[in-house]
């Protein structure tokens, strides 16, 4: 139940607080210094003294290259630099389709091919993508939507290649090494973009060191535990259940603290993808095929 909940809200609150981060904090290199710094302290943990060391090659860094390019560069990059122009209840609905495109792109990574009932689901979810961009929705007007809206794809395709990527045998020295790879890419994404000069130390809000700081340590590190852990002890299916609780929570979030607006549109287009998520689960439970919705070492497009 604790590692549920941990995965329910504190996956559910990193689009509030990347939000509050970004504030004071510029986008990029503030997600690039947060990963960079929880990967260095996971890695540390998985190499402490009095645990068996495994030797990380090559091919594990390039694997955890590509990885970290398309999950955190792309997917969380895109969602920190999305929410400095989109409402992060709007941003995390986007996101929240994530299992849909693994679904339709697993039959090019060798996965197998959608049931009726997760058909229907990816129809739904659709529906919901486009309410929201429609002209007149919560992103519409905006270009920085077709941005994010390319972050839950680079998300999906970079997922399933983890699946069968060289690795390391312990699935935390993996996500380490996922996390600093893709750090590094994004601080340097951040440099390119001339977020440096925006840097100011003496301007940065106490919000946004604390929401950095939660970021790191609980987002990053404790959201990833508990997670791993879910994986191990319980169904991939039941452990994928974040992905409708999610939203939910983000939405709920951003309209409470940020004042953030909800109008029935959206809500509609929230109910279709957090729906079509949820038959998408269950059209993959009845698969005698793994289910490939979550098989994935990191998840924080937040």
């Amino acid at each position: 139940m604790i590692a549920f909940a941990a995965v329910y809200l504190i996956w559910g609150s990193t689009y509030l607080t990347i939000h509050i981060a970004s504030e004071t904090i510029p986008a990029l290199l503030m997600s690039g210094a947060r990963f960079v710094l929880a990967g260095l302290v996971l890695l540390a943990f998985t190499h402490r003294p009095g645990v068996p060391r495994e030797r990380l090659t090559l091919i594990h860094w390039r694997s955890a290259l590509i990885i970290g390019a398309c999950l955190l560069l792309f997917g969380n990059g895109g969602v920190a630099w999305g929410e400095q122009y989109l409402p992060s209840g709007f941003v995390a609905l986007i996101i929240a389709t994530v299992p849909l495109w693994m679904a339709l792109f697993a039959p090019a990574f060798g996965g197998r091919w959608i049931n009726w009932t997760a058909a229907v689901g990816i129809a739904l979810g659709l529906a919901g993508i486009i309410l929201l961009v429609r002209p007149g929705g919560s992103g519409s007007g905006h270009w920085q939507t077709l941005v994010v809206l390319l972050a839950p794809l680079l998300w999906a395709i970079g997922s399933l290649y983890a699946r069968n990527a060289p690795s390391p045998r312990q699935p935390l020295t993996a996500i380490a090494m996922e996390m600093i790879a893709g750090g590094v890419l994004l601080t340097i994404a951040g440099v390119a973009d001339g977020e440096l000069g925006h840097v100011h130390l003496g301007a940065m809000s106490f919000a946004s060191i604390a929401a950095f700081v939660y970021l790191v340590l609980i987002g990053a590190l404790v959201g990833y535990v508990a997670y791993i852990w879910l994986l191990h002890h319980v169904s991939v299916t039941a452990a994928s259940t974040y992905a409708f609780v999610n939203p939910v929570v983000a939405v709920t979030l951003g309209a409470v603290v940020l004042g953030e607006q909800v109008t029935p549109l959206t809500l509609v287009a929230a109910t279709l993808i957090v729906g079509a998520v949820v038959l998408l689960l269950i059209g993959q439970s009845r698969n005698s095929a793994p289910a490939v919705v979550l098989e994935t070492p990191i998840r924080d497009v937040a």
